[in-house]
């Protein structure tokens, strides 16, 4: 009864001690959205990243978003490339938007994924495109980092959800559901 009590005592104890640490569980994730859209409702279609958590190396705690977007909306955008901006969702808006998958990101990973989207940000001259570098090329840009199997059909290149949707049944091993 004894030896019975002590392997509990000692089992506690090592919880109590994982729990005060705290480092094993920070982590960040990343879930990928997608926006509907409306043009009547003033709002294209958008695909972003939200990056949440705790980074393990220094306890930061992470809560951001990131998406790519023309910076001014025009019929200009129709005719190549213009000026380009990244750009945060609100909160609420992130809350009515389509998340598609999330994964666990390392430490190394999250600021692999900063580097490029400050890369894509501070790219020099017009670099947002419609048909080549638009909010779904940046997001795939991310994925390619999570070595995540991505490709962009001519049919999707202004669909988010339905490209979004396209990379879940590429990659099955995220073990997510195509979004209706």
């Amino acid at each position: 009864m004894i030896n019975h009590l002590t392997r509990l005592t000692s089992l506690c104890l090592a919880l109590i001690a994982l729990m005060w640490s705290g480092g094993a569980w920070a982590q960040v994730q990343i879930h990928f959205h997608s926006f509907n859209g409306s043009v009547l409702m003033g709002r294209y279609p958008h695909t972003f990243i939200v990056l949440e958590g705790t980074l393990e190396e220094t306890g930061e705690v992470v809560n951001e978003n990131y998406g790519f977007s023309a910076r001014t909306i025009s019929t200009r955008i129709l005719s190549g490339p213009v000026e380009h901006v990244v750009v945060a969702e609100s909160e609420k808006q992130v809350r009515r938007t389509n998340r598609h998958f999330t994964l666990t990101l390392t430490d190394a990973q999250y600021h692999q994924i900063i580097a490029e989207v400050r890369a894509w940000e501070n790219a020099p001259g017009k670099y947002y495109d419609l048909d080549e570098r638009n909010c779904i090329h940046f997001v795939g840009a991310m994925a390619q980092i999570l070595e995540l199997k991505v490709d962009y059909p001519d049919n999707m290149l202004r669909r988010p959800k339905k490209w979004l949707n396209h990379i879940t049944e590429l990659n099955p091993q995220l073990g997510a559901e195509p979004v209706r």
